[in-house]
């Protein structure tokens, strides 16, 4: 294994109290994930793998759809009472947060998202899922309805093995800050609705 469970915790949150386990990885990164209810019955279980954005998840930037995203994942779970949410540390789609600052820099001169990576060297996403797999896994999760609109996402997660059976759509209101992050993932990344 290259991750592992080390710890678990309960979590209160405005939406419901979730259990939170934390897992260290063999290359000393940690990892979270968020879980409701009876996630290991044979049910398929409501589920959202999301990547680390320190800018939207904390800072509330309005540049993405992160956040937001992270919140209502959140709330769907807590109104189902079951479900889980893998918490990956893969800032700015696994460049990290002072790459993602220069990237977001030269946004700012005009280049889009996978425009300003590629400019760094990047490639427009280099985040990977095999922990996610391994996280599933020691969780006692079977199988998933995922929370996702990235179609890569969902053949990433199937290629590494994650028993995928549904996705489900996860679309969050636009802002006049994030029109254009969205429009390109559409675009460039052929994000769907």
């Amino acid at each position: 294994m290259s991750i592992k469970l080390v710890t678990s915790t309960l979590l209160p949150t405005p939406f419901a109290e979730f259990r939170l386990h934390g897992f260290e990885a063999e290359n000393g990164k940690e990892h979270v994930a968020l879980t409701l209810g009876d996630i290991t019955t044979a049910e398929p279980v409501l589920a959202r793998v999301h990547s680390e954005c320190l800018t939207g998840d904390a800072l509330f930037s309005l540049r993405c759809d992160c956040g937001p995203q992270l919140e209502a994942a959140m709330k769907k779970i807590a109104e189902q009472g079951r479900g889980v949410i893998l918490y990956l540390r893969q800032e700015g789609r696994g460049i990290g947060l002072i790459n993602k600052i220069r990237a977001y820099a030269e946004q700012d001169k005009g280049l889009d998202t996978v425009e300003a990576n590629e400019i760094l060297g990047f490639l427009p996403d280099q985040r990977e899922y095999g922990i996610a797999a391994e996280m599933f896994q020691q969780l006692g999760v079977a199988q998933i309805r995922l929370l996702t609109n990235n179609p890569r996402k969902l053949k990433a997660l199937q290629d590494v093995g994650v028993n995928v059976l549904e996705r489900v759509q996860h679309r969050v209101k636009t802002t006049a800050h994030s029109h254009r992050y969205l429009a390109t993932k559409a675009a460039k990344m052929g994000h769907m609705d």
